[in-house]
């Protein structure tokens, strides 16, 4: 403890720490894109960036480029100790989290360079906030947790809300949050949560997720020229060789492109989504008064229940349960071939259900940045702060609501969802640099306040 006492003293006199921030992700820093904004905005601002998390898909080409970002990977827990089994996990799960504990002492303490902020996202919270906080105690640093959701809720999709793990770690989350210089996070219902709650008495501030400029309306050119390169294998069908024909009935409208990303964790029902398709390939089969149109679905992203979608969407196929609906799942390494994506496409769509009701999907904000309007399960708190009821978007809250929206979009007044798609565009214009300034940008000391009310006024 001495020795420890004695470098906390010397690095109170490093005085470059205090032009620093370390971002701390305990997951995929490529998979966490609102971490990479704050390292893009802070490095925009003349800060040092130190980046900690793992390394397992490509980075924003911005952190690359950037000479003031410096990525610090995390060591991985090996695969081979993963499972869905829940008398394996609580056995397993505590040797990750020694794991990951060693790990992110190493890259935070051991290795790392003294910082005067770190910025911590949760979750995960265990192990990260408590390891976080003993290495700004050490290191004389502020701690600010930037709260996505909350730690407690996620774990109880595994294991249930009333085991005792689940009760455990909510009064972990609860106890150490308290201890940090501030709080982010991305609802006004959540920070409602934190001070009610959490009992929070640090400032906590609303930092609303924006897309970053990757996210652009596409015009026709633009959208046909991309249309022209979609990978083969996204367009390829095993039973239906489409290529340039598809190609062409989504140029025409014949053929609607729907999009929707996730990481194929718990807190999305993609079950919903197929029961809606079921539904709506009936109803084009037997409909007479409206033609529905042929629905190709993309669903991007990579994670644990993706194999049992696509060996459910194959044996759909097999039983001729999809007529007039082609569903093909992809993960696109590249951000900007995903933000062209999302700039073609006719709709959005988001299963997100949030473990906590407070949180919100990243994905919708970068879907209204492409101007693509979104439509999503809408049964929780904080989703009427994001998607605005027939404005910007629809919600629903079961498959036979989202097969009748659906229906409505596509086969009715094609004026509904001209309306959504303005809506989402001018939502789309709100970016991430102007939420980012006057909170975390004042907070962090890099945005003078009295500048930014003055560009806000």
């Amino acid at each position: 403890m001495a020795l420890l006492s004695r470098r906390r003293e010397e690095e109170d006199d490093d005085e470059d720490g205090r032009h620093r921030v370390q971002i701390v992700v305990l997951g995929d820093i490529g998979r966490s894109p609102r971490m990479q904004y704050h390292a893009l905005s802070i490095a925009k601002h003349s800060g040092q960036v130190d980046l900690i998390g793992y390394q397992d898909s490509d980075l924003h080409p911005g952190i690359r480029a950037a000479d003031n970002i410096n990525i610090f990977p995390l060591s991985t827990f090996s695969d081979a100790f993963k499972t869905n089994n829940r008398r394996l996990f609580l056995v397993l799960g505590p040797l990750k989290v020694a794991f990951q504990i060693w790990s992110l002492w190493s890259a935070l303490y051991l290795k790392g360079r003294r910082a005067h902020w770190m910025l911590v996202q949760n979750p995960p919270s265990i192990p990260t906030l408590a390891v976080a906080l003993i290495v700004c105690y050490l290191r004389n640093a502020r701690l600010v947790i930037d709260s996505h959701n909350f730690g407690y809720s996620i774990l109880a999709l595994k294991l249930g809300r009333g085991h005792p793990l689940v009760r455990v770690s909510q009064l972990y989350e609860q106890s150490l949050c308290r201890f940090a210089h501030a709080h982010l996070c991305v609802t006004d219902a959540m920070a409602r949560t934190l001070r009610e709650d959490y009992h929070i008495t640090s400032p906590v501030l609303t930092l609303h997720d924006r897309p970053a400029s990757t996210f652009q309306y596409m015009d026709s050119a633009q959208r046909s020229a991309f249309l022209d390169k979609l990978p083969e294998s996204v367009l390829a069908h095993e039973d239906q060789p489409y290529g340039s024909e598809m190609v062409d009935a989504i140029k025409n409208g014949k053929i609607k492109l729907l999009v929707s990303s996730t990481s194929w964790t718990p807190d999305e029902d993609f079950s919903l989504l197929l029961d809606a398709l079921i539904e709506y390939a009936e109803d084009s089969r037997q409909s007479v008064e409206a033609i529905l149109p042929h629905l190709l679905v993309i669903v991007t992203g990579k994670g644990p229940q993706r194999a049992a979608f696509e060996t459910r969407v194959a044996d759909l196929d097999a039983r001729g349960s999809l007529p007039n609906v082609t569903i093909k799942t992809a993960y696109l390494n590249s951000i900007d071939d995903y933000a062209k994506l999302l700039g073609c496409a006719d709709l959005g769509i988001s299963l997100h259900t949030s473990s906590s009701g407070v949180d919100l999907p990243m994905k919708v904000v970068d879907m209204f940045g492409a101007g693509l309007p979104v439509i999503g399960w809408g049964d929780f708190e904080a989703w009427p702060e994001l998607v605005k009821e027939g404005s910007n978007g629809m919600g629903f809250k079961s498959a036979a609501q989202l097969k009748k929206v659906l229906a409505d979009l596509f086969g009715q007044d094609p004026k509904v969802l001209m309306k959504l798609k303005r809506g989402a565009m001018e939502e789309g214009k709100r970016r991430w640099d102007h939420e980012w300034d006057p909170v975390a940008g004042v907070l962090l000391g890099l945005v003078e306040q009295k500048k930014e009310k003055r560009r806000r006024g």
